[in-house]
């Protein structure tokens, strides 16, 4: 059976656990179940969690997995959990490594497990955006949706911003 949206989890800060012990954010296990358990989704989703890293990490082999997995779905309709740090990089990448298709890629600025974060609210933008959205890549953040080539994350002001 397909599935009429694929999701793909790579980390960023959406998944980091904070070590009470030594202050530090860490990785543990995606929280993506838990959120949609949370907002209620009846979407008829498959997840694939590629990876659990910071977006800080990524080199072009990660960007080229994270590629592959678009490629290889069945699914035309993608939403990506990223880290913010360099979510326009990877935007830009699959532009034109995954022609055909409709992604969304979305994250938080503070961990879906500090209680006060955006993460579950850019998910569900994400869902329904890559929903309604013409083939592209895009980023969901804060409500908006902005096209991959044209959008800067503003570091002094939290958001995403067009260029």
């Amino acid at each position: 059976m397909q599935h009429s949206i694929k999701v793909l989890v790579t980390g960023g800060t959406f998944d980091k656990e904070y070590n009470e012990l030594n202050g530090s954010l860490y990785f543990k296990e995606t929280h993506l179940q838990e959120m949609l358990d949370l907002g209620r989704s009846n979407l008829d989703l498959s997840v694939t969690t590629l990876m659990m890293k910071d977006s800080l990490e990524f080199t072009e082999l990660d960007r080229a997995a994270i590629a592959n997995a678009c490629n290889q779905a069945s699914e035309d309709k993608i939403v990506i959990t990223h880290g913010t740090d360099t979510m326009t990089i990877t935007a830009e990448y699959l532009l034109s490594a995954c022609p055909g298709k409709t992604i969304v890629l979305t994250g938080a600025m503070v961990p879906y497990k500090f209680g006060s974060s955006d993460g579950l609210f850019n998910l569900g933008s994400a869902l329904a955006f890559v929903q309604v959205l013409d083939k592209g890549v895009y980023i969901a953040m804060n409500g908006q949706y902005f096209e991959a080539g044209k959008v800067k994350k503003n570091t002094s002001e939290g958001k995403f911003e067009n260029k």
